[in-house]
């Protein structure tokens, strides 16, 4: 299976940008989406979550209390790669068994921290970055998440680089233009994978 693995700073349109594949007709897999799936009530996740940080991190409802386990992992590096143990694994054999199983033309595998784990999947054929300046991504925080230029600015900054992100690019999407500007970039895109997957097969 052709795959595309999808990549963006916060707020650079990375999700705008993957259901316009979709619409074309590649398969999505999404790794936060699977991040989710993996800790609901009765998946082998939550179980080793509430065993390495204690039962307070499930709420009465069974299910994951997201921001008591953000707040703590967030307030230590140590208890995020804790974290990061339990689930990248279970993402990565999740996101590959997903796209050996697509039936359409080639999949786009929409990663966040694809800089980060970049090695992990170097089995996929290409990497897309969407690529906006940072002052464009923070304007665009402010304005989607209501939120000052000082939280947006820390966001951004916890990131890896846009140059971190270019670096591991194969093909790039300049997304600081109107959304109406990414059709013609996404179709001319989308033709080149179709090729590349049929030269695969």
């Amino acid at each position: 299976m052709y795959t595309v693995a999808l990549t963006g700073g916060i707020a650079s349109g990375k999700s705008e940008v993957a259901r316009r594949f979709v619409a074309r007709g590649a398969a999505l897999v999404d790794a936060d989406r699977v991040s989710r799936e993996l800790v609901e009530p009765g998946m082998p996740a939550l179980a080793e979550i509430a065993a390495t940080f204690g039962s307070g991190m499930i709420g009465t409802d069974g299910r994951l209390d997201r921001a008591a386990l953000r707040a703590r992992v967030f307030a230590d590096p140590a208890e995020r790669v804790r974290l990061e143990a339990i689930l990248h694994p279970r993402i990565r054999t999740t996101m590959r068994e997903r796209a050996l199983a697509a039936t359409t033309p080639y999949v786009v595998l929409d990663i966040p921290l694809l800089v980060e784990s970049h090695a992990h999947y170097a089995w996929a054929d290409r990497v897309l970055v969407v690529d906006v300046p940072r002052e464009i991504q923070i304007r665009r925080l402010v304005a989607r998440d209501g939120i000052d230029a000082a939280l947006a600015e820390s966001m951004v900054a916890a990131q890896a680089t846009r140059a971190q992100r270019l670096a591991i690019a194969d093909d790039v999407v300049d997304n600081s233009g109107p959304l109406e500007a990414l059709d013609a970039r996404i179709d001319a895109l989308h033709a080149g994978y179709l090729a590349a997957a049929n030269a695969s097969r």
